[in-house]
């Protein structure tokens, strides 16, 4: 009995030891949180690793995609890397001047790549036909196409030169003219599902800023889709911006956390005020402060333990994922508190390691859009 007690009090004390040391090593990788200035090393080293991991060749891109998830996820979770990091590298441009010709240079590379065969193969794979050799079609390929749209429009907007404007102006006017005709102002992902509404928000967003660098053009489409949103695909028990609707645009009964927070950050960089209220909303019905800071995937149930494809893992009912994305509205809207109990959360989930100039959570190596997202996320300032 004794030996056992001894060996039960040194488990204790092995458990609370490490307890102690994360927490302190949460302490200490947090500590600066709160500024653009203080996060700006912190922010400049995870910009390093992720530009060192993302920038390789297309097919070993795609192989740096967890293998289990299948060829469609590699290359949805390849193509959203190369956006969000995009994103990111825009954002910082504008936070830190001195980087803009670096992150012009690293967006032309990360446009590149999107563009290549081996990257876009899993669209066509879905569509049984090209997105960029059947542009003239009607086929949707929302998703493949906005995305690339959204990256051209970044390089863009902090001054790259007219490389690619002749596929930027392809793209957006493909797109324009699609949402047009599909009657319901909204593009299936994929033939045979749901219209998934953050997939189509990529789009309103890149018609956006195509349209702010274009006098207005598409302005129209974009205007005329914010309405019909705000009228016919909010939920009503939550108050939030639908998940999903049908091809025929009628509402589906299920909001996701991850997607109703994906949904709001897209928002804040077309509309502020609809981002506002949708926030507010979201943090009514998905926030979560116990045991940790963070956003629920489900309003309605609790989920102790489960795995979802686009939330990730999900313990003690937070979702990776749209915790990960509420961090880019906390930003936006300078809720400097929950923001940091965010980043706090990510600290503690998936551990910040550095060596020389570069820096990146353990996790980034299992899912690497995980870190592009997070950084585009925590520079999405609304006046830096």
């Amino acid at each position: 009995m004794i030996q056992f007690l001894k060996k039960y009090c040194i488990v204790i004390s092995v458990m609370i030891f490490l307890i102690l040391v994360k927490v302190i090593w949460v302490k200490c990788s947090t500590w600066n949180l709160g500024t653009i200035e203080s996060e700006k090393e912190d922010i400049l080293q995870r910009k390093n690793w992720l530009v060192d991991k993302v920038c390789i060749e297309p097919l070993q891109l795609l192989k740096e995609m967890p293998g289990g998830i299948g060829l469609q996820f590699q290359g949805e979770w390849a193509l959203y890397t190369c956006s969000m990091l995009t994103k990111a590298l825009s954002n910082i441009a504008i936070l830190y001047p001195e980087t803009k010709d670096e992150s012009i240079a690293t967006i032309d590379s990360l446009i590149e790549i999107v563009k290549s065969p081996e990257l876009r193969y899993y669209d066509r794979v879905r569509w049984y036909e090209d997105p960029l050799e059947s542009l003239e079609g009607e086929k949707s390929h929302v998703s493949y196409l906005s995305h690339l749209a959204w990256m051209v429009g970044n390089y863009k907007k902090i001054g790259g030169d007219n490389k690619h404007d002749d596929i930027y102006d392809s793209i957006c006017e493909t797109m324009n003219r699609r949402i047009i005709n599909s009657g319901c102002l909204n593009l299936p992902t994929y033939p045979g599902e749901p219209i998934y509404i953050p997939d189509m928000l990529v789009a309103i967003v890149a018609l956006k800023e195509y349209s702010d660098l274009n006098n207005g053009r598409y302005l129209p489409t974009v205007r005329m889709w914010l309405e019909e949103a705000s009228k016919k695909w909010i939920d009503k028990e939550t108050g939030l911006l639908s998940s999903f609707i049908t091809e025929e645009g009628e509402q589906t009964d299920e909001i996701k956390g991850s997607y109703s927070a994906l949904n709001c950050y897209y928002l804040t960089l077309i509309d502020s005020d609809f981002a506002e209220q949708q926030y507010v909303r979201l943090k009514d019905k998905f926030k979560q402060k116990f045991p940790y800071h963070g956003l629920k995937e489900y309003h309605d149930h609790s989920c102790w333990i489960g795995l979802d494809m686009d939330a990730g893992p999900i313990i003690c009912n937070l979702s990776p994922s749209g915790t990960a994305f509420t961090i880019g509205s906390a930003t936006y809207f300078n809720d400097i508190d929950y923001r940091k109990g965010l980043l706090k959360t990510a600290e503690i989930a998936a551990h910040t390691v550095k060596w020389g100039d570069k820096r990146h959570y353990l996790l980034g190596n299992i899912a690497l859009v995980g870190e592009a997202i997070t950084l585009a996320m925590r520079t999405n300032y609304s006046n830096p």
